[in-house]
């Protein structure tokens, strides 16, 4: 366990009473610090920020700093992106779900700045997942359907703040448009081998969302293309 939660602490970000989703960490070369961040919330969803936390090391144990609406926004579904200049960035679903932003964070990576830009505006897209390839960013979302599943989309861009162009659904074949009955969580690049990612995705299980499992699934990449395949027929 790397960040300890209390119980019977309501007004704690993070009480067993409270939402605690969708934590990233990348590491800090300036400060050698672990930075979290994670989407905090309330059960009916109205409070739609990120928290943030540090450790020495990957393992943790993390302290908790505190939670922030980034520029007054609302944060749900969020993912983290580490480019290779060493800067980072917070993406997340904003506005009630109704557009993502792509937001600058400090040099630290604790605090987000004001440099962000909004980017599929009114299309109700969560799960953001965003790995680069040869200089392209590409953005794999969900729709927002609770639990259950749906067709994912992506989009394209040469720079992370924008424009993004929007693509297609890239999973292709058999649940294609259920995305094999599972939402994007990350695309992790495979280790020395450029050119390589895995898209892995949750399989809620929305009547026990404990016995939830996962899918990892090898992405296709040609120029600004992707596609993703099951081939074991689920």
């Amino acid at each position: 366990m790397v960040l300890k939660p209390s119980t019977n602490n309501p007004g704690y970000d993070l009480d067993t009473g409270r939402v605690i989703e969708r934590p990233k960490v990348i590491y800090n070369e300036r400060t050698k610090k672990f930075v979290m961040w994670m989407h905090i919330d309330k059960n009916d969803y109205s409070y739609s920020r990120g928290g943030v936390a540090i450790s020495d090391n990957p393992f943790g144990p993390y302290k908790y700093l505190g939670s922030v609406a980034p520029n007054n926004q609302m944060l749900r579904d969020m993912t983290l992106y580490k480019d290779d200049d060493g800067k980072a960035y917070l993406i997340y679903s904003s506005e009630n779900n109704n557009t993502m932003h792509v937001c600058l964070l400090s040099d630290d990576y604790l605090t987000p700045t004001k440099t962000y830009t909004r980017i599929l505006d009114d299309k109700g897209r969560e799960s953001p997942a965003i790995f680069k390839n040869k200089g392209k960013y590409f953005l794999i979302t969900s729709g927002c359907t609770g639990w259950s599943p749906n067709a994912a989309s992506y989009a394209v861009a040469d720079h992370i703040m924008g424009p993004w162009v929007e693509r297609e659904n890239p999973c292709k074949g058999l649940n294609a448009n259920v995305s094999f009955f599972s939402q994007g969580a990350f695309v992790l690049p495979v280790a020395n081998k450029p050119g390589k990612f895995i898209f892995m995705a949750d399989r809620w299980n929305k009547t026990d969302l404990e016995k939830s499992t996962y899918l990892w699934l090898p992405i296709r990449v040609n120029n600004d293309e992707i596609e993703i395949y099951n081939h074991d027929k689920r």
